[in-house]
C-alpha cells in the first residue's frame, strides 16, 4: 500500500517542496517525517507553525485516502504543545477515529525525534461518492 500511496501523492508539490516524506501507509493510518531547516524558521527561530500544520496535514490526507473513494479535507485544527528548531525531526502520525460513506474523522499527533509531543491536531474528511481511479489502476 505504501508504494499506491507515494504514487498518488507525487504531485503534492508543497509536500515536496518541504521535503515531507511519506514513510508509512495501511487502512486509515499514514505516518510522515520532515527535517526542519533553516528556511523553516520563524521570526522568532523557532519552526513555522504552518510548517508543523503541514506535516499533520499531509499524514492526514494519507490515512484519509486510503480506502475506495477520494477524500478531501473540510476541517483540520491544531493546538501547539512544544516549539522546536531547525534540524529537528518531526513525525506525524494519523489515525482513523469514525468513517462513514461521506465523511471520516482523524486524530493526528506530531512528535519530535525524542517522541515528546510537538502538536496535536484533528481533521475531517468529505468522502466524494465516485471511487478513486487510480487505486483501481486506472489514470
Amino acid at each position: 500500500m505504501l508504494e499506491k500511496i507515494k504514487e498518488k501523492f507525487k504531485k503534492d508539490f508543497f509536500a515536496r517542496s518541504l521535503g515531507i516524506e511519506i514513510v508509512e501507509a495501511s487502512v486509515g493510518y499514514g505516518k510522515t517525517r520532515l527535517k526542519v531547516t533553516r528556511d523553516m524558521l520563524n521570526g522568532a527561530g523557532i519552526t513555522h507553525g504552518a510548517v508543523v500544520f503541514a506535516i499533520a496535514d499531509l499524514a492526514f490526507a494519507v490515512a484519509a485516502n486510503t480506502h475506495d473513494k477520494i477524500a478531501l479535507g473540510l476541517n483540520m485544527n491544531i493546538s501547539y504543545a512544544k516549539t522546536t528548531k531547525e534540524g529537528t525531526i518531526l513525525t506525524a502520525e494519523a489515525r482513523e477515529d469514525s468513517l462513514t460513506n461521506r465523511t471520516g474523522i482523524y486524530s493526528i499527533m506530531i512528535r519530535d525525534e525524542t517522541g515528546d509531543t510537538v502538536a496535536v491536531a484533528q481533521g475531517v474528511v468529505y468522502r466524494l461518492q465516485y471511487k478513486d481511479k487510480q487505486k483501481d489502476g486506472q489514470q
